[in-house]
């Protein structure tokens, strides 16, 4: 970031109460800061101590709103703000200072602010009371997700698993979801060296809130049961938050006189400052995180194992996917799946008495910490803001006046990003002329797109190219991307050559078709290759990853699915674990597709090829077509590109960006944009370098995971949508050679 971006920062949470919502504004206000950010955090309630906002008060850009204290919402009374008295104000204080992102916690907050629609474009929403499974996620909660991912510049979302699970059910959220893991301060004070020996009595501890489903009362039962097998222990707890759950009323009392003393071996600290808890807990010998059986399919991060992790705590809790994926299968200290209180007991017992399984637990607990510390979340932070808010070129910064951008076309869907980055950059005035059709404009609309804009970027040339460069206001700049079935037809040859500035192609060999085709000077066709989001498209692959072939989209019949499946019937006859994936529509739902009888019978004689060939049985499966590519490509290992022609084909790019390998046929050009590494004679070859990379592998790892890695950061260097952008925005403003 060259300017000083502005948030806004509001979460349905009490700040005086210590647990995992509370301490994610005072950390998310802690990382903004330090990603150079002016943060104004908007407390909700009155505050009754600052054992959350005190440090906050002297970090660099940062101020804290106290709405009750500043007398700033009439009627409040001492009383938490509602979600709709938390609307309000927020949009007066953005009146009166404006600001770049306003940063949500809380669905009944979000969707409050998203209805009154002042943000529009503008909000960082933190989404985690939302369903987080099937059978949770009703229609009405669906259409209500859509609705705020539809207005949200970003939504912010604590794991992988819960990121592609939002993306899944809500396909407007794809493309807008980044992860923003819990973040936990480095210790600022010496952590105790941790040995072989422990307490006596041994010290557990927790901290957070008091509530059923996180086990914190059969907690408190732990000291007595521990004393009937020979092990004196004593639980230390942290913190003032009880819930009250109408589900167990008795919760509240019970747990309150259990904090009070009426569990033998119970210290209980009450509230204390983020700090401080850390500080109690570094006495300690072993970390609780222990939950009910119900919270298994969570698919958010524990952020005990975090906060214990830093300190070197080794911590018991439940074996769940997420914390296999976090601690690794083996990890010594899970809790059975559906355990009883004596199974909590029992990896009590053997933290206690093995000091190996004790020491194996701590170095993994800390080894994750160090991933998530609050220095890595200004980072993501800062990584987040660079790409939201980008900088002008010189050139256009100089102007009097914003440079004027009109977009034109009648499919602009491989423009999407790139227009997010027009409109974000200071200094575009970006207006878009959208034709419902191929050959279908409004005239009027159109004439005044090209007398307002400076440049114009017409995609596809057809029928719309061939209008702008017949309308082309004196002293504008127009340009024209071809792709490829457009050489097909006689549009380019209509387009008047000397009004176009330049035309973009995607790769050289189509730069060359359409040099030879037309006869247009070489010197107004350019290429510039489509964009890859590397960082949407960046994340860790799923088990059984290295055997899975996938395949994005599958028609027309040149796409060669039939290829593909000659590749995947070589594999399999080596070992059967080999699966395909296909992420496409049908052909069938492609009119002009399926209206050729030739079309349908290549898509007939395959269909039945998969149902009848024993090798194939079973081994493929068509995934919905859809945006979640990039949760898709997590389960994919090796993307393949069998086609007999392409002008780009995006799908080995994304592919690469995401850590799969990519495996391409050599069809005209691919050795232009792609590593001949990659590219193969024939499926025979294709099928034999894709077995040798997971050859006597165990899982996959090895040769696999190393050609992954060069092949993500080829996409970065080629493909990054930051870099196709600035070579974009060189066209816009003039900057590129001979414009």
């Amino acid at each position: 970031m060259t300017r000083t971006i502005k948030a806004l920062v509001y979460g349905d949470v009490d700040l005086n109460l210590i647990d995992g919502s509370a301490v994610w504004a005072q950390s998310t206000v802690q990382a903004l800061s330090l990603a150079g950010c002016e943060t104004r955090l908007v407390l909700k309630s009155p505050v009754q101590t600052g054992r959350l906002t005190d440090p906050l008060a002297g970090l660099p850009g940062v101020t804290v709103v106290r709405p009750n204290e500043e007398r700033l919402v009439s009627g409040q009374q001492g009383r938490p703000l509602s979600p709709v008295q938390a609307s309000q104000l927020l949009a007066r204080l953005d009146e009166d200072e404006p600001c770049d992102l306003l940063v949500l916690r809380g669905r009944r907050l979000v969707t409050r602010v998203v209805a009154d629609g002042t943000f529009d474009g503008r909000i960082w929403a933190y989404l985690t009371d939302i369903p987080q499974s099937a059978s949770e996620m009703t229609e009405e909660a669906r259409e209500e997700l859509a609705r705020i991912a539809a207005v949200c510049a970003q939504l912010l979302c604590q794991t992988e698993e819960l990121r592609c699970f939002l993306e899944t059910w809500v396909p407007d959220a794809c493309g807008r979801c980044v992860l923003s893991p819990p973040a936990v301060p480095e210790p600022g004070f010496p952590v105790p060296e941790r040995g072989d020996t422990m307490h006596d009595p041994v010290r557990l501890v927790y901290t957070g809130k008091f509530a059923p489903r996180w086990n914190t009362l059969p907690m408190t039962r732990l000291p007595e049961l521990l004393a009937g097998q020979g092990i004196r222990a004593e639980l230390h707890t942290v913190g003032d938050k009880i819930h009250d759950d109408p589900a167990h009323p008795d919760f509240r009392s019970d747990m309150a006189q259990a904090l009070r003393g009426g569990a033998p071996g119970v210290r209980h600290h009450g509230g204390q400052p983020r700090e401080e808890a850390m500080r109690i807990a570094a006495g300690c010998d072993l970390g609780l995180g222990w939950r009910d059986p119900v919270l298994d399919a969570s698919l958010e991060l524990s952020t005990k194992v975090l906060e214990f992790g830093a300190l070197g705590l080794p911590v018991v809790l439940n074996r769940t996917p997420a914390h296999e994926a976090l601690l690794g299968s083996d990890y010594p200290l899970y809790v059975p799946g559906r355990a009883t209180f004596d199974d909590a007991a029992e990896a009590v017992a053997r933290a206690v008495r093995e000091p190996g399984a004790r020491r194996l637990a701590a170095d993994r607990c800390r080894a994750v910490a160090g991933r998530y510390t609050l220095r890595g979340a200004a980072a993501r932070w800062r990584s987040h803001l660079d790409l939201a808010f980008p900088s002008a070129p010189a050139v256009v910064a100089a102007r009097s006046r914003p440079l004027r951008v009109g977009v034109a076309g009648h499919d602009l869907k491989f423009l999407t990003r790139l227009l997010d980055h027009f409109r974000a950059l200071p200094g575009l005035d970006v207006r878009l002329d959208t034709w419902p059709a191929l050959a279908r404009h409004d005239p009027a609309a159109s004439r005044e797109l090209a007398d307002w804009a400076d440049v114009v970027v017409v995609e596809w040339c057809g029928p719309a190219a061939v209008w702008y460069s017949r309308h082309k206001r004196p002293g504008s700049r127009l340009v024209v991307r071809l792709h490829r079935f457009e050489l097909d037809a006689e549009w380019p040859r209509q387009v008047d050559i000397d009004a176009v500035d330049r035309v973009v192609c995607v790769s050289p060999h189509y730069r060359r078709r359409a040099v030879a085709c037309t006869g247009w000077p070489q010197s107004k066709v350019t290429v510039i290759p489509n964009w890859v989001d590397t960082h949407q498209l960046d994340r860790p692959k799923a088990p059984g990853a290295p055997f899975r072939l996938g395949m994005i989209g599958i028609a027309p019949s040149r796409k060669r699915l039939d290829l593909g499946l000659d590749v995947l019937e070589k594999l399999r006859a080596r070992d059967r674990r080999w699966q395909l994936s296909v992420k496409s529509k049908p052909p069938w739902e492609y009119w002009w597709i399926w209206n050729k009888p030739e079309e349908r019978a290549h898509y007939d004689a395959v269909l039945r090829r998969m149902q009848t060939l024993p090798l194939l049985e079973g081994a493929v499966v068509f995934d919905e077509f859809g945006p979640d590519v990039p949760g898709w490509l997590r389960r994919i290992g090796h993307v393949l590109s069998t086609s007999d022609d392409e002008s780009f084909h995006l799908s080995p790019a994304e592919g690469m960006a995401s850590g799969a390998v990519p495996a391409l046929l050599p069809w005209p050009g691919a050795d232009e944009i792609y590593d001949r590494r990659w590219i193969h004679d024939s499926s025979e070859a294709m099928a034999e370098s894709i077995a040798s990379l997971v050859e006597d592998e165990a899982g996959g790892a090895g040769p696999w995971r190393e050609a992954g890695a060069v092949a993500r950061e080829q996409a970065r260097e080629g493909f990054a949508l930051e870099r196709v952008a600035e070579a974009w925005t060189a066209l816009l403003v003039g900057s590129a050679a001979g414009l």
